[in-house]
């Protein structure tokens, strides 16, 4: 499913991208854990990811991801739940449900 795509801050004509994740807690020569909480509502800013990674959803929610060109994809992340993501497109994550989402991505580098 396409969309309008999100709002994008640009540099030239590059769109201006954040963190994989609000905190960096571990990290050495393999791998890069992130800390990655969303309320209800609330959205990770557009960002790419440049390595393989895992989420664990430590606290599950309804999440929509949605890339820069418009697509649109739910992510219902049940607490508990372990994905496995190639890395890819730009994006961005929002809190679309009624909890709060508190997740660890683990970049495989």
């Amino acid at each position: 499913m396409t969309e309008t795509p999100p709002e994008v801050a640009t540099s030239g004509s590059e769109p201006v991208l954040g963190p994989v994740g609000q905190e960096i807690v571990f990290e050495n020569d393999r791998v890069r854990v992130w800390h990655i909480r969303l309320e209800p509502g609330e959205r990770q800013p557009l960002h790419r990811h440049d390595h393989p990674y895992l989420v664990v959803a430590v606290q599950g929610a309804k999440n929509l991801v949605q890339t820069v060109d418009g697509v649109r994809i739910d992510a219902d992340e049940p607490t508990g739940g372990v994905v496995y993501r190639d890395p890819g497109a730009v994006h961005m994550l929002t809190n679309v449900g009624d909890t709060t989402y508190l997740a660890r991505l683990v970049e495989l580098k």
